[in-house]
């Protein structure tokens, strides 16, 4: 869709930088999508809030053990070599 604007050139230019030299086009639609990006995240932040600590408490699996889910998993080595676990 076309579309005519004002928009502050230096703003702009600075956004362009940060977004990585992409066209005007380009960081408008990208920073428009990171800001409705953010209001969902704050939205759902506030819902979250809103949520009773029983509702939090009903929410969750009685049988989950997170220490059990901790020692099972897997390391990521990132080009390390591997050192034994300790027990």
């Amino acid at each position: 869709m076309k579309l005519t604007l004002n928009v502050d050139e230096e703003l702009l230019t600075r956004a362009q930088d940060i977004a990585g030299g992409k066209s005007k086009t380009a960081t408008i639609d990208l920073a428009l999508r990171d800001f409705v990006r953010r209001g969902s995240l704050l939205l759902a932040l506030e819902e979250a809030a809103e949520i009773s600590p029983d509702e939090w408490a009903a929410a969750l699996d009685p049988a989950y053990d997170l220490m059990a889910s901790r020692t099972a998993e897997t390391s990521s080595l990132y080009g390390r070599k591997p050192r034994p676990r300790r027990q």
